[in-house]
Order: structure tokens, then C-alpha cells, then sequence
């Protein structure tokens, strides 16, 4: 698939979807204009050549790029701090000398290969970032809403010029103003490919042409001329009285508009199946930048709305951008004039609508329930921008984003390891509770390089560790890919440590350029006196333990021998680790819930317990898992018989399946070798007991099916 490739399949859709584009973009380009502080012909401009310009250069043929908020708010908030006036000569100049040195820095991108630094940027600095500006700039519109004038400055200040402004209120202005928004978001929800925004702009004509709203203290646009943007080249040297706060704006600026441009393109290719080039895009984005310097216009960047509406329109080449191009070029030179009668109200509201689109509220929410840390940064980010301004938001968000990536290095997984009766490898105590400690051993896994900034982290968990029994420490350093001289230093004092108090200590799994890294180093001696082993089961037979190990807390008649079979092991653990009974019990309820609203014989009869298992949400699942899956749902039919939710014919029929397909699992696993049949009556035993300690009421309807199947039987 190419950018231009003409279609006779895609021609209509592509042209069709342009004009959508085009006639989309003509409110939401006026408003960001106006944030960026220019005049609102200035956001068509930015929505002629250099979309076009994009278009030929472009390796993406589904990408859409304008006038869009990030950047237009980032150089909105960051004039208004400099007290540059909105819409003054001033800023006609210096907004185009930004953009035209975004142009450069895109041309330094392509020359170092910066599009690798976008994976750097994490996601909570950006949200956060993102937010901040959305959020500062939602506040300075806030008093054209009702008719007053937009504050400046930081969220102190624009609070401050909100309450002042409140002598200026415009009810009409506001009612027009906040209806705007409402419409435009609800419609979002329910109709999300409907051009609302479009359609407030018609009605906020309309009102005026015919019901004369300004005179009843509406203000309406100014008027907008009707050409061509005159091209000129911008004069830098504007910028030189703060020259680096307007390099550190324009340098941001690039980022987020790479960040953004190239993580929704890499998104849309990967979910249409064709590839970008990341040196071709970033030349495009220089390109359409220094078009839109030249037309006088704000930054230029990619539009992840306008994007995502011609993805659901189905366009697939750029004819929708040679489209877009056109359709405004129509409406700059014979619709202007209609512009004078929009409310500004109106046109506000649309831009608040789309800012809104900026905050990204539901990643906090996500990072509250997940990640509090991570929420923490996005805080951070947030008010950085709304108390201290874009500039130091910027400095903030670079600190963070090193902040984030020094913190995922000084504290990474990491866990304390024992063994699975019966099974081969070594498991994460934790997240097993079949899993044991072996007698007298530690097993300590650490998923990360090991540095001068986490030796502290490695050494305080072995140490905190020991008991009085312990006889030897063993390390799986399988995630270990590197080492420094800090690091080596503190594994030999530790090593010597340990050998004082009579406890051996052992660093195994890791890959051989470590120990390279501990000879260059001069640790060797961890090498020479045995204490780095291939495995943990080699250290472990330097210490005399041989399998079957002894394990802490096993039974004399527990299976320890070896199963070597992969579906042997329960998955639930692994994978959901504290969460893994709930998440057991809500698939076996789900399953009941499914089957038991079934009320014809024969259904249930035909029912295929395999196959339910499968379509919630899980999979196939493991013959280990499934005998405790079929006995948590045998429970929980016990309960809607119970509430009579479930008749009793009904429950009999589907005990007799549970019945059939608990004798095929225990015929599988019988299969596996001759000790996996015992592993299962344990591993049920195990239940068992946990039921009984943890629901009683579950345990006691299992102790009663266990009664029932054995009179029937």
C-alpha cells in the first residue's frame, strides 16, 4: 500500500472522507489559532500546504496532520507567561519563528536518529505533561464561555482573572458557550463519526443570522479576510530577547509532536498491516512545519482525532489529505466572510471540548488502581505545567522521565524461589502456594542489572533472609545482563561474609560475559573458590542436595519425584499471583451462571463443559487447573440450588457431567506418569484445606457433594 495509490475501491470513501476532514477542521483550526494566540484565519492556513506538503513526503498512507491542541497550547501558555499580547503583531511574528525552528530541530532528529528517544518518554510524564498544558489552557478560555476576557499566566493567575472576570457575565454567551460543549461530548459517546463539531458551528451561524444573539451581549468573531496566506520568511532573530526560553518551547514542542505523530502512525501500521519509515517522517514533519512558518501559522502535528476518523471512515491513501487540502483552499477563498457571524461563545466551547479530549483522566485512573508511583509522576507532571508554566513542565518531564527509568533499575523484580512437589523447575514462593522452600536453602532470583544504585536492594533482601538454620544462599541470575565494579566489590565482601557465619553463597544462571565482568573487575576469587555454578541445581549438589530435595513443610508421603509434563503445572498462580483464587471462583461462577438459566433437558445434556471453560475468558485451560475450576463450579450450582435459582433436576444432570469430565481429567493426568494421579488427590487435599480456612460455607457444601456422589455411588 502507498500514500497516493489511486483506488478505484477506496477513490470514493478517500475523497468523501477529505471533505469530512476539511470541513471538521475548520472550527477546532480557528479555536487553536486563537489558543496559540493568532487570529482564526491563521488555523486554516496551517490546514492548506503544509497538509499538503505532509501528504507528498509521507511514508504513512493513512496519517493525518493540522493545526492541533498540544502544540498550540504548549505555545499559547508559553507566550502568555512571557506577557506576549494575544493576536498582536508581536505574536504574528514570533509564533512562525517557533515553528520554523521546530523545522530544524526535525532535521537534527533525521540526522541522529532521535525517533528512538520517543520509547524514553513514559506515559505518565507525557499524560501528565499532556494534562497540564489541556488543563491550563481550559482555564484561560474559561471567561470567553461567558463573554469576558481570557486570563494568562499560571493556574494562580487564571483563577484569579475567572473570578475577576465574573462582572463581565454573559448569560446567553454561557448557556451558548456550555451547551456547546455538552452536545459536542455526549455526541462523542453515542456518535463518535458524526461531525458534531461541524454542525455547532452551522447552528451558532444560524442563531445569529437569525435571531441577532449580540444584541443581547453575545460577542461574535472578528472579521476574517478572505485570501491566501502571504508567505514570508520569519525573522529569528524576534526571538532573541528570550531566546532560550523560545529554543527549550520549540525544542518540546518537537518531542511531543514526535512522540505523538510517530507513536499514532507506528499504532495505525500496525493495525493495517503495512510499515512506516521513521527517517521519512520525521523529514515530513519538518517540511510541514517549514510550510507553515512560511504561511505564518502555528506548529504543525500530527491529529490523533482527525486520524481516528478517517480510520473509521475506512480511508487508506492520502488522497484524503489532497482532499482536505482542497476543500479548505475552497473555504479560505469564498467562506470566510460567513465566519463574522460566530458566536465566540461557540467557538470556544468546540475548543474546550477538544481540549478535554487532551486530559487524559483515564490513565490517572488506571495508575490509581495499578501504580500509585507512577500516579505520583503523572501528578507531578501535571502541576509542574499548571503551577510553574510549559517551560519548567518541560524540565520537570525530562526529570521524571530519568526519574522512571533509574527507579525501574534500582528496584526490579525480584523473589524468593522454592520447588513445586513434583516439579522440575523453581517457582516464585509468593505466587505459588503449592510451592515449598527447600530445608536450610535460600533461592533469591533478581530480574535486573546489577549496579552501584540496587547492590544495597540485592544485599539487604539475602541478608534480611538468613534464618539461624540456614547452610547456603543461592543466586538465580538468569535476569542479571550486566555488572559494574561497585557491584562485583560488594558480591565479594558478601561472599566472605557469609563464608565467616558458615553459610555457603552461590551466583548461578547468569549468562558468561559476567563472569568476564567479575575476572576484569577483580572478583575472581568468586570464580576460583567455586561460588559461581552453570545452575542451581549444580550449587545446589555442591552442598550436597541432591533431588528428591527435602522440603520445608512437605508431608513423609508427599510426591517429590520428578513430572515432566508442561501441563502438569497450574497456571492461575502464575499468572494472576494473589489474585488467582478470585479470579478461579469468578470463572467458575461465570460458567454456572451460563449454564444454569438452561432449562431444556436436551441442552443440557448436549452441554460441553470443555468448551464452556474456554469461552470465559480464560482459554484452554490445564488438567491441574480444571479439577479445581469443576470443583469450585460444582460449589457454586450447590449455592444456586441452594437459592433456588437452580432446580434440582437441573443440578442433578449437571453434577452427572461434572461427574463424566472429572473421569477424563483423572484419566489424562494418569497418563502423565504413574505418580501425576497422587499429585492430583494432594493437590484436591490442598483445596480442601484452604476452603476450609478461608470459606467455610464452600468447604461445607464440598464436604456435602463429596457425602451425596458417595451414597450414589
Amino acid at each position: 500500500m502507498t500514500r497516493l495509490t489511486i483506488n478505484a475501491k477506496h477513490l470514493k470513501t478517500d475523497i468523501f472522507t477529505g471533505i469530512i476532514i476539511a470541513l471538521v477542521s475548520i472550527p477546532i483550526s480557528m479555536g487553536y489559532a486563537q489558543i496559540a494566540s493568532l487570529p482564526p484565519i491563521y488555523g486554516l492556513y496551517g490546514s492548506l500546504l503544509p497538509v499538503l506538503v505532509f501528504a507528498l513526503i509521507t511514508s504513512s498512507p493513512q496519517f493525518i496532520v493540522g493545526v492541533d491542541a498540544m502544540p498550540a497550547a504548549m505555545m499559547g501558555s508559553c507566550l502568555s507567561s512571557l506577557g506576549v499580547t494575544n493576536e498582536s503583531s508581536q505574536a504574528l511574528w514570533i509564533v512562525p519563528s517557533v515553528t520554523l525552528l521546530i523545522s530544524i530541530w526535525f532535521i537534527l532528529f533525521r540526522i541522529l536518529k532521535a525517533g528512538r528517544i520517543v520509547k524514553y518518554i513514559s506515559n505518565p510524564v507525557m499524560g501528565g505533561f499532556i494534562s497540564g498544558v489541556g488543563l491550563t489552557i481550559i482555564l484561560m478560555q474559561v471567561p470567553k464561555l461567558f463573554g469576558a476576557f481570557p486570563g494568562t499566566g499560571e493556574v494562580v493567575s487564571l483563577v484569579k482573572n475567572i473570578v475577576l472576570q465574573l462582572k463581565n457575565f454573559n448569560l446567553l454567551s454561557f448557556v451558548l458557550g456550555l451547551g456547546t460543549i455538552i452536545t459536542i461530548l455526549v455526541s462523542r459517546k453515542i456518535a463518535p463519526k458524526f461531525p458534531m463539531t461541524l454542525i455547532m458551528l452551522l447552528l451558532g451561524i444560524v442563531l445569529t443570522v437569525f435571531f441577532k444573539v449580540q444584541n443581547y451581549g453575545v460577542q461574535l468573531l472578528p472579521a476574517v479576510q478572505k485570501s491566501l496566506p502571504q508567505f514570508k520568511f520569519p525573522p529569528v532573530y524576534i526571538l532573541k530577547e528570550h531566546f532560550m526560553e523560545y529554543l527549550v518551547l520549540s525544542f518540546s514542542i518537537s518531542l511531543v509532536i514526535m512522540a505523538q505523530s510517530l507513536l499514532t502512525s507506528k499504532s495505525y501500521a500496525s493495525k493495517n498491516g503495512y510499515s512506516i519509515n521513521v527517517n521519512t517522517e520525521l523529514l515530513a514533519y519538518s517540511a510541514m512545519n517549514l510550510s507553515g512558518s512560511l504561511c505564518g501559522t502555528c506548529p504543525i502535528n500530527g491529529s490523533v482525532s482527525r486520524t481516528g476518523m478517517a480510520d473509521q471512515f475506512g480511508s487508506r491513501t492520502q488522497i484524503v489529505s489532497i482532499t482536505s487540502f482542497i476543500t479548505m483552499l475552497i473555504v479560505v477563498l469564498f467562506c470566510t466572510q460567513y465566519f463574522v457571524f460566530l458566536p465566540v461563545s461557540v467557538l470556544t466551547g468546540i475548543v474546550i471540548s477538544a481540549l478535554i479530549g487532551i486530559v487524559d483522566y483515564k490513565q490517572a485512573i488506571r495508575l490509581w488502581k495499578s501504580d500509585k508511583t507512577e500516579l505520583m509522576i503523572f501528578i507531578t507532571a501535571c502541576l509542574g505545567v499548571l503551577l510553574l508554566g510549559t517551560i519548567w513542565g518541560v524540565l520537570i518531564g525530562v526529570l521524571l522521565s530519568f526519574f522512571t527509568v533509574v527507579r525501574r533499575a534500582v528496584v526490579p523484580p525480584r523473589s524468593f524461589l522454592g520447588l513445586i512437589p513434583g516439579y522440575q523447575d523453581f517457582y516464585n514462593l509468593n505466587r505459588n502456594k503449592a510451592a515449598l522452600p527447600l530445608c536450610n536453602t535460600i533461592i533469591y532470583s533478581f530480574r535486573g542489572n546489577l549496579f552501584f544504585a540496587n547492590i544495597d536492594t540485592f544485599e539487604n533482601d539475602i541478608l534480611n533472609s538468613i534464618k539461624e538454620d540456614t547452610k547456603q544462599v543461592i543466586v538465580d541470575a538468569h535476569g542479571i545482563g550486566s555488572i559494574d565494579i561497585t557491584a562485583s566489590d560488594r558480591l565479594v565482601k558478601l561472599y566472605g561474609s557469609l563464608k565467616s557465619r558458615n553459610i555457603s553463597f552461590y551466583l548461578t544462571e547468569h549468562a558468561g560475559t559476567i563472569n568476564d565482568q567479575l575476572r576484569r573487575y577483580g572478583a575472581e576469587c568468586l570464580i576460583n573458590q567455586g561460588a559461581v555454578r552453570r545452575t542451581v541445581s549444580l550449587a545446589l549438589r555442591d552442598c550436597g542436595l541432591t533431588r528428591p530435595y527435602p522440603l520445608q513443610g512437605a508431608k513423609n508421603n508427599q510426591i517429590t519425584e520428578i513430572v515432566e509434563a508442561d501441563e502438569r503445572l497450574a497456571e492461575f498462580e502464575w499468572a494472576f499471583g494473589k489474585e488467582a483464587e478470585q479470579k478461579m471462583k469468578d470463572m467458575a461462577h461465570e460458567m454456572a451462571d451460563t449454564i444454569a438459566v438452561i432449562e431444556n433437558k436436551e441442552e443440557i445434556l448436549s452441554v460441553d463443559l470443555e468448551k464452556v471453560e474456554e469461552k470465559v475468558k480464560w482459554g484452554k485451560i490445564g488438567l491441574f487447573d480444571e479439577e479445581e475450576l469443576l470443583d469450585r463450579f460444582e460449589i457454586h450450582l450447590e449455592h444456586l440450588e441452594e437459592k433456588g435459582k437452580l432446580t434440582h433436576e437441573t443440578f442433578d444432570l449437571l453434577d452427572k457431567k461434572i461427574r463424566e469430565r472429572k473421569k477424563i481429567v483423572e484419566q489424562k493426568v494418569s497418563m502423565l506418569n504413574p505418580h501425576a494421579t497422587e499429585l492430583l488427590k494432594t493437590r484436591h487435599r490442598i483445596l480442601e484445606e484452604h476452603l476450609k480456612q478461608t470459606s467455610p460455607k464452600d468447604y461445607e457444601r464440598l464436604v456435602k457433594l463429596k457425602n451425596f456422589l458417595n451414597k450414589q455411588e
